[in-house]
């Protein structure tokens, strides 16, 4: 996951996490308490600044009575603000390369090097 993205995911989870405790009423040391981390960690949660391990978001959401798909922004049907674009598909192979490949899949360790020495070599030739 790029850097934006995970920022994005934490700040994401932080909102949903503190919208869910105004919602129960609860402070943020009330929760810290019952996921068992320092009232200041939490904090840093809610604020987006820390992504919390698997068990700590599963502590959060056992605390806050919230299902963690909901945290993280899954199933509501569009797409989360933290996910990435998918990458483009493949460009279409041409025949001649996907029989190469094929062969190149065959090769052992040594010959691949060694392909790969004369495809340098050949590519040094071209420019």
């Amino acid at each position: 996951m790029k850097r934006e993205s995970k920022q994005k995911l934490a700040k994401s989870l932080g909102d949903g996490a503190r919208a869910a405790r105004q919602k129960a009423g609860l402070t943020q040391a009330d929760v810290a308490e019952r996921i068992g981390v320092a009232t200041e960690v939490y904090g840093r949660l809610e604020r987006g600044l820390l992504m919390p391990s698997v068990p700590t978001l599963r502590r959060i959401c056992m605390a806050l009575h919230l299902p963690a798909d909901s945290l993280l922004a899954l199933g509501t049907g569009q797409p989360s603000v933290w996910e990435e674009a998918p990458p483009p598909p493949p460009a279409p192979e041409e025949p001649a390369m996907r029989r190469l490949m094929r062969h190149v899949r065959k090769l052992s360790p040594t010959q691949i090097r060694a392909l790969s020495l004369v495809a340098a070599t050949l590519r040094r030739e071209e420019d």
